[in-house]
């Protein structure tokens, strides 16, 4: 089979393309025939050795992925050869197989589409934690979303008006700001233009924020937490614009507000049956139609160092998607 490699940390670019033998599933694995797999933040930082994840060298990186069940391991009894599915991997996506445990892959819906079931279960898996589970997002609440045009955080600015919320999504360009209205954005913020800290109060009439989702880090975590109302909580859910901040916990105690860590995939993996909940939860919405991934771009699997790189340089609007069909 075809896959790519990462053999030594670095940029895009020294990712190669290389022949590799047929995966093989343990007693509780599946080998899927990979349709589809969608690129991720993460994905960008694995490569380099700047994630929390580190797998061994070499190894393939890709995570989120869509298609068919080859072979099954001799106790996986819930699924059988040909069975349609997306799951999550912690890495080893962008390659024609890939090996799954059976507890993180679920069935696809017939009518979804391969590159849609990919850019499914990362980005709303995430976010709907990040809200349900650890901010315990209330209806009538603000919700403020940094990084708002991108995968993890378009999807929190839907599941956030899903839930009930008032949503200020946040990015760095107007057409980036114009997509997340699309995607039903009370009020944007174009932070490269404007002060966040400010912003954030005058839209919420000097209150604050009762929740701020921040997948980005770097500048912007500070001025946005000294925005959070009384007894909010702020999500840290990623570092996608560069530094890990540091925070003056002063800021926490003065608003008597939470920082709460948000490591969806580990969560998942350990409570695989809180995940199926609102996998299944998120797949009911999809299916009625509330939910919409947007597909930014596909790219075959030659091509994953170009999507890596158009990640990488912001140019991107929801999510990019690797067709592992295409070489």
């Amino acid at each position: 089979m075809k896959a790519i490699v990462c053999e030594q940390y670095g940029p895009p670019c020294s990712l190669v393309l290389k022949e590799l033998p047929n995966r093989s599933p343990t007693a509780k694995e599946v080998v899927v025939q990979v349709k589809a797999c969608s690129l991720n933040f993460p994905d960008t930082l694995i490569i380099q050795g700047k994630y929390q994840y580190k797998p061994d060298l070499p190894f393939t990186p890709g995570s989120d992925i869509a298609g068919i069940i080859k072979e099954i391991g001799s106790e996986v009894k819930n699924f059988k050869i040909g069975d349609e599915v997306f799951g999550l991997i912690p890495h080893g996506g962008f390659a024609e197989e890939a090996v799954c445990s059976a507890k993180s892959i679920f069935p696809k819906p017939p009518k979804m589409d391969n590159a849609i079931a990919a850019s499914f279960l990362m980005a709303y898996g995430t976010s709907y934690y990040a809200l349900k589970n650890r901010a315990k997002l209330k209806q009538g609440e603000t919700l403020v979303v940094l990084g708002a045009s991108g995968g993890v955080g378009i999807a929190a600015v839907e599941l956030g008006k899903r839930l009930g919320a008032r949503v200020i999504a946040c990015a760095s360009t107007d057409e980036k700001l114009a997509f997340c209205k699309s995607y039903g954005a009370d009020e944007v913020i174009n932070y490269t233009k404007e002060d966040l800290k400010v912003r954030i109060k005058e839209l919420t009439y000097g209150k604050g924020a009762d929740v701020i989702y921040d997948p980005i880090g770097d500048k912007f975590s500070e001025p946005a937490l000294r925005s959070i109302a009384w007894e909010g909580r702020y999500l840290v859910v990623g570092f996608a614009a560069g530094e890990i901040p540091k925070i003056p916990l002063n800021l926490a105690l003065l608003k008597s507000c939470q920082i709460v860590g948000v490591f969806w995939g580990a969560w998942a993996m350990q409570f695989p049956n809180e995940n199926a909940i609102n996998t299944m939860e998120l797949m009911t919405w999809h299916s009625e139609g509330r939910l919409k991934p947007h597909i930014h771009a596909q790219y075959s699997l030659s091509e994953a160092y170009k999507a890596m790189e158009e990640m990488q340089d912001r140019k991107v609007m929801g999510k990019i998607v690797i067709d592992c069909t295409k070489t």
